[in-house]
């Protein structure tokens, strides 16, 4: 709790305009691309596919349902999932240290841990289990990739990285795939769907997510939103110095993390933990290296 004081305290002290529209405008960003990733999967798929907005729409739907709970701090920690994630938008946005950053989504991710350990129903302990699995897959290569960053350019302020006037890809593009993998599984992609399911094109059975409805259910969609935006933005800082080319690098990877999951069925923890700790952990341990020695 402490944590989130300090955090609500450096909210408060901030623009409050560009708080707002920053906190009002990625969660929008959050839907479109949510729409383009199920455009796409659905053309691979032979089919037209629902309406642009229909992320949108099915956010609206679960708000109108008649709120339920099956226990109460369930709810808590959905809401802790969503502020911890907005706070991380919020401080990326603003150039703030990448490691507070870091630690900050992962706190989001771990309330959303907690909330699925806080209801006795076995296969939501499962999804739970899995997501820290998946923690334990992806965070050494965002830990590695801001080591990478301080190594290239002296600092952890976002904002100073982001006044260079040359981009990060053509000097960690080895990072730049490790960090592809890392996002498909933070999107919950196949082979690497294994918390929740979250299309829930491969099993019945939801996961992490199993025990919540309604509006709980929406406070978590919009905290996937706002993450789904995060990581875009993240894509985009490859190439911060043009505009163009960020978001071109950017959708490039949302649609190889789309074929990605149209392409592969869902594999075991076992086996993404092994990969993730041998391929992208390697391109990123080989690309600090050439860093460090450059």
């Amino acid at each position: 709790m402490e944590l989130l004081q300090k955090v609500c305290t450096y909210c408060w002290n901030t623009s409050w305009l560009y708080g707002f529209l920053v906190l009002l405008l990625t969660p929008v960003a959050g839907i479109i691309l949510t729409g383009i990733d199920r455009k796409i999967t659905a053309r691979m798929q032979g089919r037209i596919g629902p309406s642009w907005f229909q992320p949108y729409y099915d956010l609206v739907k679960l708000f109108s349902k008649k709120p339920m709970a099956l226990h109460r701090p369930q709810l808590i920690y959905a809401t802790l999932h969503l502020v911890f994630m907005m706070a991380a938008v919020l401080l990326l946005a603003q150039g703030r240290d990448l490691l507070m950053i870091l630690f900050v989504q992962a706190f989001s991710v771990i309330c959303l841990v907690l909330g699925g350990m806080s209801v006795r129903s076995p296969y939501s302990w499962i999804g739970s289990q899995r997501k820290i699995m998946q923690m334990l897959a992806v965070e050494p290569v965002f830990l590695l990739m801001i080591v990478a960053l301080y190594l290239r350019d002296g600092t952890f302020l976002g904002s100073d990285l982001f006044a260079k006037g040359d981009p990060l890809l053509p000097s960690m593009p080895l990072l730049f795939l490790a960090f592809l993998c890392a996002v498909a599984i933070e999107f919950e992609k196949s082979p690497f769907d294994l918390a929740s399911s979250h299309h829930a094109h491969q099993e019945i059975v939801k996961g992490v997510t199993l025990e919540y409805s309604g509006p709980f259910l929406g406070l978590i969609e919009i905290a996937h939103f706002y993450e789904i935006a995060f990581f875009f933005g993240l894509m985009m800082a490859f190439w911060h110095t043009n505009i163009i080319i960020a978001l071109l690098l950017a959708l490039g990877g949302l649609v190889f993390m789309v074929v990605l999951d149209n392409s592969f069925a869902r594999l075991t923890p076992n086996w993404m933990l092994k990969f993730m700790w041998t391929f992208p952990l390697s391109m990123a341990l080989a690309n600090l290296i050439w860093l460090w020695v450059k």
